[in-house]
């Protein structure tokens, strides 16, 4: 990548990101499932990096074939290469967490610019690989809520990288090809290094503490790594090969992750509870009133207008769907006069009834005569517990 490409995606990216934290939101949602991150978890990711363009300088100890120039300006032109990513990390549960992060990022090289000014030709070709790997401390925030099914986040690192040229060779061409000079080195460094991260992640609901993540970071490496090198060309001796060292400076990678994270001991949340079985309103209890009679009559005592009165009063508190008022005698008399004695006080109450406020359509009047005995006599006796009439609210 050069670096114009660079600095043009460098911005671009900062801008994305910020429109993404500063777009306002009507209403804050509420969190997905398993989210805010809280306790352990582990994130696995892969995807692709693109270096951009590396700075060599000291070219020394005499690598160049016909100048003894020591800062040359030269850099390394790489395509586009492989990334892997895996991390361990804690969330507080309150959109903050940390991780440890272990990388790979490996790049092949295509060219080497500026070795025309050494003799090697105006174009140079280069081969072998960058490959770099190492250890990132990263913190990072969840924006819980922001977005629907989503949520970004954004993070920085920091860490140590080593960074090693993988049989590097740089091959010259045009009015050097007669020297067929080749630059080579096989060497490892270490750097610091510092990262900043932008993605979001979506939650797997089926899944409670599954996500699918995807990230962008730009990580670059701090200082000079001196790499030790040998330059190989033909003389009319024979070929020489001259050791020697060159630096490479600062460098920049723009890597895209794309990958899943887990959270531990995430609970699912509880399914809603079941709606309460509607149980079918219980029929109401019948409420019945005694009203009882001296022998041979069906007059109304004083007392019996009083419980007429209340089972009246009583009816209209209640729902009902019938009033049922029932007469009775004793055994003595015949079953014949008894029969008819039974109606008569029947009649009696639901008078009194309907004078207290029942509606008359209300009432179903009925005579059971000298049967149904509350107390069971033999023929021919006066019980008065048995002459009475029973008012029912149905």
């Amino acid at each position: 990548m050069s670096p114009n490409t660079r600095k043009r995606l460098q911005p671009a990216v900062l801008v994305a990101a910020t429109a993404i934290l500063s777009t306002p939101v009507l209403a804050q949602q509420p969190p997905p499932v398993g989210y805010p991150v809280a306790g352990p978890y582990v994130s696995l990711g892969g995807g692709f990096n693109l270096k951009g363009d590396e700075s060599i300088k000291n070219l020394s100890g005499n690598l160049g074939v016909t100048t003894g120039l020591s800062t040359p300006n030269l850099t390394f032109g790489t395509s586009i290469g492989a990334a892997a990513i895996g991390a361990f990390g804690y969330g507080f549960g309150n959109g903050l967490r940390t991780e440890l992060e272990l990388d790979y990022r490996g790049n092949s090289f295509n060219k080497v610019s500026g070795l025309n000014r050494y003799g090697y030709g105006a174009s140079t070709s280069a081969s072998g690989s960058e490959q770099m790997w190492g250890p990132m401390l990263n913190v990072l925030y969840d924006f819980n809520g922001l977005i629907p099914m989503v949520v970004p986040y954004v993070g920085v690192g920091i860490g140590y990288q080593r960074v090693h040229l993988s049989n590097f060779g740089a091959v010259g061409s045009g009015t050097a090809a007669a020297l067929n000079p080749t630059l080579g080195s096989n060497d490892t460094r270490a750097s610091f290094a510092a990262q900043g991260i932008v993605g979001a992640a979506f939650p797997i609901d089926q899944v409670p503490g599954l996500a699918i993540t995807a990230d962008y970071r730009i990580m670059g490496l701090t200082g000079t790594r001196t790499y030790n090198a040998a330059l190989a060309y033909n003389t009319p001796a024979g070929r020489v090969t001259r050791p020697g060292t060159f630096e490479v400076g600062h460098q920049y990678n723009n890597t895209f992750i794309f990958g899943v994270r887990y959270n531990f001991g995430v609970v699912p949340p509880p399914p809603p509870p079941a709606p309460a079985p509607v149980a079918a309103p219980a029929p109401a209890a019948a409420r019945s009133y005694l009203v009882f009679f001296d022998w041979d009559k069906a007059t109304l005592t004083d007392r019996a207008r009083e419980i007429i009165k209340e089972a009246a009063d009583n009816s209209t508190r209640v729902q009902y769907t019938q009033i049922e008022v029932n007469g009775y005698t004793d055994t003595s008399g015949t079953p014949q006069y008894n029969q008819r004695l039974s109606v008569r006080r029947a009649e009696v109450v639901a008078s009194e009834l309907v004078k207290d406020g029942v509606p008359k359509e209300a009432i179903a009047i009925q005579g059971f005569g000298e049967t149904h005995l509350l107390v069971a006599t033999g023929p021919n006796v006066r019980e008065p517990q048995n002459r009475r009439v029973e008012i029912i609210i149905k």
